[in-house]
């Protein structure tokens, strides 16, 4: 079985930071890419941020220059530092990855999500 768990949500005034991490934990044989995703009340889950084994990074354009996703592959942990916060980046901010339980098995985790509410 693998987990992946979030952490590091909070309240914070807009133009502020939070850094959210994610460590997966359990039979784990490697991990491809990691992701952030968050969801808003009423809106779709959407992608923010993705990264690579190797540190390859995309970005949703409305995070763009602002969020910075990165890993520890050692620590099988992915974190999202979000500078300039706004108000609309309100949301359930949650973590997946991409694990390989086995040399040919994938499987793709979720996290139970973390609040991140950003107050004007």
């Amino acid at each position: 079985q693998v987990q992946l768990v979030e952490s590091g949500g909070g309240l914070v005034q807009a133009g502020g930071s939070l850094r959210l991490s994610c460590a997966a934990s359990g039979s784990i044989f490697s991990i491809n890419a990691m992701g952030w995703y968050r969801q808003a009340p009423g809106k779709q889950r959407e992608l923010v941020a993705v990264i690579t084994t190797y540190g390859s990074t995309n970005y949703a354009d409305s995070v763009k220059g602002r969020f910075i996703i990165s890993r520890d592959n050692a620590k099988n942990t992915v974190y999202l530092q979000m500078n300039s916060l706004k108000p609309e980046d309100t949301a359930v901010y949650y973590c997946n990855a991409d694990v390989l339980i086995t040399a040919t098995v994938l499987i793709q985790p979720w996290g139970q999500g973390t609040q991140v509410t950003v107050s004007s």
